[in-house]
């Protein structure tokens, strides 16, 4: 890793593609520290300091939502739109055969995916407001204070969009998955001020446990993500392999990387919302199934960790079968001449594929949902709650890290062959 960034910066084309994504990360970090007037700041620091499921949802805001700020809506309306758009694409045929059209093709669904993220902005702009008022968080809010505010966090969420792209066009890394880096790290000072204070009432051993608990989790993080099931591949004839190729076709165990668990933390703290409407609406059975809501989803209980861990295994299977078509793969290694050895080319080698990566998926969602319900575990074990460094978080941040590094060793790689060539 260090070398690979040794020899980058010493490249001057690929040092200035790094400086520019530095900068735009810190122009991000600006926009998400530019506060939204008509908010009771003081109430709403409370409310997330006494809210863990808050700060859960904050995580992937980097936190400007507990600061209300112009990125208050973050990424949240892109990424939605983008996995909607994934959905559509495995749904609807023209689209389907729009992805098939290579960069013409992945340009229009990325203009669509823009043109999605307006309603859902919109609409998540519009629940935080909701959210917020029923906090008392809003007083004597005008419609034009409310316009303003539903139109500064829109303009937040594109801001930071604009800004991913601008990094994305760098050729080193995904600009969204690093702005989203960005931000979880931009909580750890706090998170290691969390930890310290909680030394105090708690003992030394449970702070060293955590910590080498954390190591693991980052070394397993890494061993899964990496992780891959290679099948071989063999050709009926040696002109229908590409030269140079491997004769394999891996199969990751995470396929889906993160979304699931951003699927999962969108809808597991939808019960606990919703309970605490439902706890002021009038008598009779609504208040009863708001307390049993509020009382039994909060991050430390078992109903929460069992729901969220479950939702986390079903959203891999889904997204997996989203972003990987079994069939797809069979036919194109038919159409090559490709086949598996011991496997019949067309349905069998569809099936043998789907039957290997139903296996892998199960694996690696065990694996996604033991990360999400992690930091429940730990603090449970050692009796430190930072939620913050959670297995989430530190899931998201490996995974980037380790893609960002890998195109900029390309980069590398591709800069030093052409020296050569042209020597």
């Amino acid at each position: 890793m260090f070398s690979t960034l040794k020899k980058a910066f010493k490249i001057p084309e690929i040092r200035k593609k790094v400086l520019i994504i530095l900068f735009v990360i810190f122009i991000s970090r600006v926009v998400a520290h530019i506060p939204i007037p008509g908010i009771n700041r003081d109430a709403l620091g409370t409310l997330f300091n006494s809210n863990q499921l808050l700060g859960l949802f904050d995580l992937f805001q980097g936190g400007s939502l507990s600061r209300f700020s112009l990125a208050s809506v973050g990424l949240g309306p892109y990424i939605t739109a983008s996995i909607a758009m994934q959905m559509f694409t495995f749904t609807i045929p023209r689209l389907k055969e729009l992805q098939k059209e290579g960069a013409y093709g992945s340009e229009k669904i990325n203009r669509y995916t823009k043109y999605l993220t307006l309603p859902v902005s919109l609409i998540q702009s519009f629940g935080i407001y909701i959210f917020f008022s029923k906090q008392g968080l809003f007083v004597n809010l005008s419609t034009l204070d409310l316009i303003t505010i539903l139109m500064s966090l829109i303009a937040g969420s594109f801001i930071l969009m604009w800004l991913g792209d601008l990094i994305t066009e760098q050729g080193i890394g995904q600009g969204i998955s690093i702005l989203i880096l960005a931000g979880i790290l931009s909580g750890l000072p706090v998170s290691t001020q969390s930890l310290l204070v909680s030394g105090q009432s708690g003992s030394f051993f449970n702070i060293i446990l955590f910590l080498v608990v954390s190591v693991l989790v980052i070394g397993g993080v890494v061993f899964v993500n990496d992780a891959t099931r290679k099948i071989e591949i063999a050709y009926a004839s040696a002109q229908s392999q590409s030269y140079g190729a491997a004769n394999y076709l891996p199969l990751r165990v995470n396929q889906a990387g993160v979304i699931p668990i951003i699927f999962a933390v969108a809808l597991v703290i939808l019960p606990s919302l919703l309970g605490g409407y439902l706890v002021q609406v009038g008598t009779g059975i609504l208040p009863d199934l708001g307390r049993f809501l509020s009382e039994n989803f909060k991050p430390d209980s078992l109903y929460y960790n069992i729901t969220y861990f479950v939702m986390v295994v079903l959203f891999t299977f889904f997204y997996t079968a989203v972003v990987f078509n079994p069939k797809e793969v069979a036919d194109n290694l038919k159409e090559r001449g490709g086949f598996i050895p011991g496997i019949r080319p067309g349905k069998a080698t569809e099936e043998y594929l789907n039957r290997i990566l139903t296996r892998i998926t199960f694996i690696g969602a065990l694996f996604l949902g033991l990360i999400a319900i992690l930091p429940s575990i730990a603090s449970i074990v050692t009796g430190i709650n930072v939620i913050t460094i959670g297995g989430t978080g530190v899931l998201i941040v490996v995974s980037v890290i380790l893609e960002t590094l890998r195109q900029m060793e390309s980069q590398v790689i591709m800069y030093e062959y052409e020296e050569v060539s042209f020597r």
